[in-house]
């Protein structure tokens, strides 16, 4: 369900020009500090503006503690009037009331951390690092603060992580060294008091420590060092949601010169894992539960308190727990989700298609008329609550700031707004089952694991009840936490519900459990699997479709979780989004100083994986042909050299232009657009380029391009390359002059190409480069396929060829039965589908003879269109007999459907007679056609 936003028309009563006064704290504001009131320059507060008024506040003889109170007290004043004076429309946003309030507190703490720092040098000395380097403390913000979305009356929660341990150098006279953990507690103390003490003009801000790692029992301050141990030992996963929005808020020193980016380096691996974590559903259920069962006793005779905008159902809370679980979930693999406002990681989640772009839309504008409510309700008393007032005329001036002539229409908007958050959290965390069989397991108590595998129901296939049995005694199986043993006993039990209901197969059953068995200490996949039944179901049906899938998801897990997406089997893959994805991702990890090399292969290797898989889920669903899927493998390779090309030559050291002046040709599958799953890619890489550096910047560029596609990591490899039909195959250089490349090909000098070179430019074309070497390339290939030949010579030798190439794939005799008495016989050969005669490898020889004999007077047959549409256009220029170019493309294409299914299910490509004794009679017509008719 979304939400439209409900327009304010002419009928409704917009606030008054003095609304502001309504408000009690205002008023008091405004009778104890009139005086001071212009102090603060006109228009929204900011950090420059309130540093004159602070400096102002100072110059009067105030302290700073109070100076920093009054500066407070002139700030919410101004950002009453602002927020709720004049007509709705012309009302501050929400940003700019958050903004001042996050850049106030920013301004105190650095203060703060000033004036302490200074005090405390003199009793101790300044905290000195084993380098001599002085020690520096950070303040770190969390939750709204380090999200720079603070509340006008918010407490602000802080950590304090200063970098070394170490010892103060110690007064002049020689005395007061004290350790670096005794001067930061020291003066973490002294912050508060600056801060958080209230005082006769108030407080600056309350001041919340509990986040810190132990909460109220740990230390003050803490070490990096002992924070980083703190994160491997101890961390929880509730805290990983804390630590999401956490930034360095002060010292102002630190940030801008870039020592507090130290912090990162520990924070992001705690809050965002390597896999995608499903782990977190649980540990946001819980903590969600906490809240609500806290916010149900404050209720406890109290009804008017269940009207709380942050914490009760639908509430502000539920829109960040939304949003910030697809962002630890999510966040290691997709860094570009790592934000910490929430409305823009509403929209970044969205733009992931993680949710909705209306569904997005509706939740910003539900946070943001939340966010209003909530500050309306502050700005009457300066409470910290979210809790709407009681007295009607308390709730009628909040409805009429926003812009509602009555309370009705107001309410009527908030319950709106509050259903849609619901419904989306109670969606997000399972709330309501997402498929059939689903409600079956989802929430009453599983039975154990153990009781499970004692008690295999009879009623199970015997070779899934089989299978399943071997885990009564599997070392991983009884390795697993109690948690991880129900979610596999719910599984197990959601699996043979299914197999029950005939949902799934089998083979698919035995095929998961296959599957999950080498991954159970990766505990977020059955996570995922539990939390995603949708997923479950369809990762069922895609195991048991063929075999090579589960093996591709064996050595790739992280994948599956492409299945949980609706909009998989309606698209296609998209080369430019594709692209624009990995450069947003690479520009994220840029941002926080993650971009090194292994970073960069493991993205492409983890963004090529999902691509892959996608494509495999529908070709087996059936939703692309053979020609279709090739034709995606294709992009995808296509789009995978261009980004790590791209890539590699930034970060090649010896480079000596901006852009490499340089082209990749495709040959074979890659050229032709044919490639299967797993297909090599045969390449040659030529440059163009008079730079005397030239030659060896580009053998650089290209060796290490070769080992970016083909190295392993923990995320697997991209590709096998295959340069041997360069210039002069693997005797020749890895990278030639496009000049070389031209002469070579084109027979001139004592070096040449031979004519199974030719034969493979037929399927050559121009894969990525500077467009004037592509069309330099398109005359050269043109070139080459029309020259003039010795017909008969030419169809000689690639006769002979092919001969070669038959010899070197021979194909099994099947065995007749043995006759009473007698020996087995020869019966026939096996048809292998690719290599026997009126097989892939007959049409392709043919079609090669027909390009470069035929292409100079038919220029229909210079383009590189692929084999069937060659031999159509071929059987219409006249080169073939009628219907024989036809019944050849029809028999073709049957027969890369046939080995492209064969691979999948990893069987051989060979097949007994009579089955494609059809497709065989028509390719052999083929062949004949083409090679015998001109004897």
């Amino acid at each position: 369900m979304t939400v439209a936003p409900i327009a304010r028309t002419d009928t409704l009563l917009a606030a008054g020009p003095a609304a502001s006064d309504y408000s009690r704290f205002v008023q008091r504001i405004r009778r104890r500090y009139a005086g001071q009131l212009p102090l603060l320059s006109g228009g929204a507060p900011v950090r420059a503006s309130m540093q004159d008024a602070l400096d102002a506040l100072l110059a009067q003889g105030m302290a700073t503690g109070a100076a920093l109170r009054v500066l407070r007290q002139l700030v919410m004043e101004r950002l009453v009037v602002l927020d709720c004076d004049g007509t709705f429309e012309n009302q501050a946003p929400l940003a700019v009331v958050t903004r001042a309030m996050t850049e106030l507190a920013e301004l105190a703490l650095d203060v703060a951390m000033q004036e302490s720092g200074a005090e405390l040098d003199k009793l101790h000395g300044a905290p000195m690092t084993p380098d001599g380097e002085r020690a520096r403390m950070w303040i770190v913000g969390m939750g709204k603060l380090g999200a720079r979305e603070l509340n006008v009356s918010s407490d602000i929660d802080l950590i304090y992580v200063y970098d070394q341990d170490g010892e103060t150098s110690g007064r002049s006279d020689g005395r007061g060294q004290i350790s670096n953990h005794e001067y930061f507690a020291h003066q973490v103390k002294a912050v508060f008091s600056l801060i958080g003490d209230a005082t006769e003009h108030g407080f600056v801000f309350r001041v919340d420590l509990a986040l810190r790692p132990n909460g109220n029992s740990g230390p003050a301050a803490i070490s990096l060092s002992a924070l980083e141990e703190y994160f491997q030992a101890q961390g929880r996963e509730w805290e990983r949601f804390a630590w999401l929005k956490s930034r360095v808020v002060a010292p102002l020193e630190c940030v801008q010169d870039g020592s507090a980016q130290a912090l990162r380096g520990s924070v992001l691996p705690f809050v965002f894992r390597r896999y995608l974590d499903y782990n977190v559903f649980d540990a946001l259920r819980i903590l969600h539960r906490q809240i609500r069962e806290h916010a149900a006793k404050r209720c406890a005779g109290h009804p008017e308190r269940a009207n709380d905008v942050k914490m009760s159902r639908g509430g502000i809370r539920e829109i960040e727990f939304t949003v910030q679980l697809l962002q630890v979930v999510r966040g290691g693999q997709f860094p570009e989700l790592r934000t910490r406002p929430t409305v823009d990681a509403l929209q970044r989640v969205a733009r992931a298609g993680l949710m909705l772009q209306e569904t997005a839309d509706a939740l910003a504008r539900a946070y943001d008329f939340l966010r209003r409510v909530e500050h309306r309700i502050q700005y009457l008393d300066d409470q910290q609550t979210h809790v709407l007032p009681t007295r009607d005329d308390d709730l009628a001036w909040i409805a009429q700031t926003l812009g509602y002539s009555n309370c009705c229409p107001f309410l009527s908007e908030l319950d709106t707004h509050r259903e849609l958050v619901a419904g989306e959290f109670d969606k997000l965390l399972g709330g309501k089952p997402d498929c059939k069989g689903c409600g079956k397991t989802a929430k009453p108590a599983p039975q154990q694991l153990e009781d499970l595998l004692e008690q295999l129901s009879e009623q199970w296939p015997e070779q899934f009840r089989t299978r399943l049995a071997l885990w009564r005694q599997h070392p991983r199986v009884l390795a697993l936490r109690e948690d991880s043993r129900v979610r596999l006993a719910r599984l197990v039990q959601r699996t043979a519900a299914w197999l029950a209901e005939g949902t799934v197969t089998e083979e698919a059953a035995v095929r998961i459990i296959d599957w999950i068995e080498p991954l159970l200490r990766r505990e977020s996949y059955l996570a995922l699997l539990l939390e995603r039944p949708a997923v479950h179901e369809r990762l069922l049906r895609l195991l048991g479709a063929a075999k090579w899938p589960a093996r591709y998801l064996l050595q790739h897990p992280g994948v599956i979780d492409e299945l949980a997406s609706d909009e998989l089997l309606k698209e296609r893959f998209d080369g430019a989004s594709f692209a624009r994805d990995l450069q947003q991702r690479l520009a994220a990890l840029r941002s926080t100083g993650e971009d090194d090399e292994e970073t960069c292969l493991n993205l492409l290797r983890r963004a090529h994986h999902a691509e892959v898989f996608r494509t495999l889920a529908r070709d087996l669903e059936g939703v692309l042909t053979v020609e279709q899927v090739a034709d995606d493998l294709t992009a995808l390779a296509e789009a995978v050299l261009n980004l790590t090309t791209d890539w590699c030559w930034q970060r090649l050291r010896n480079r000596h232009r901006e852009t490499p002046q340089f082209a990749i040709i495709a040959y074979g599958k890659l050229g032709g657009k044919e490639l299967g799953y797993g297909s090599d890619l045969d390449i040659v890489f030529v440059y163009e380029d008079d730079d005397e550096r030239a030659p060896e910047v580009y053998a650089a560029f290209v060796r290490k391009l070769i080992n970016w596609l083909t190295i392993k990591t923990g995320e697997g490899d991209l590709f096998e390359i295959d340069t041997a039909l360069r210039p002069n195959g693997n005797s020749g250089l890895l990278v030639t002059s496009f000049e070389a490349y031209t002469r070579y090909q084109q027979q001139r000098g004592s070096n040449t190409a031979w004519t199974w070179e030719h034969q493979a430019m037929t399927r050559a074309r121009f894969l990525l480069g500077d467009e004037s070497l592509r069309m330099r390339f398109d005359q050269v290939r043109e070139t080459v396929i029309t020259a003039a030949r010795d017909i008969v010579a030419l169809r000689n030798e690639i006769v002979a060829m092919r001969e070669k190439v038959r010899d070197a794939h021979p194909i099994k005799s099947i065995h007749a039965p043995q006759a009473s008495g007698g020996s087995p016989s020869l019966k026939a050969e096996k048809f292998d589908v690719k290599h026997s005669a009126g097989g892939m490898v007959d049409a392709e020889f043919a079609v090669q003879f027909l390009v470069l004999s035929q292409s100079a007077l038919h220029p229909e047959l210079r383009d590189n269109v692929g084999n069937i549409s060659l031999l159509l256009r071929a059987e219409t220029a006249g080169l073939l007999p009628a219907g024989v170019g036809q019944r050849a493309a029809s028999a073709y294409r049957e027969l890369r459907r046939v080995q492209h299914r064969a691979r999948l299910n990893e069987e051989p490509t060979q097949v007994n007679p009579p089955v494609l004794e059809a497709e065989r009679a028509a390719i052999q017509q083929l062949w004949v056609a083409t090679f015998k008719s001109n004897e």
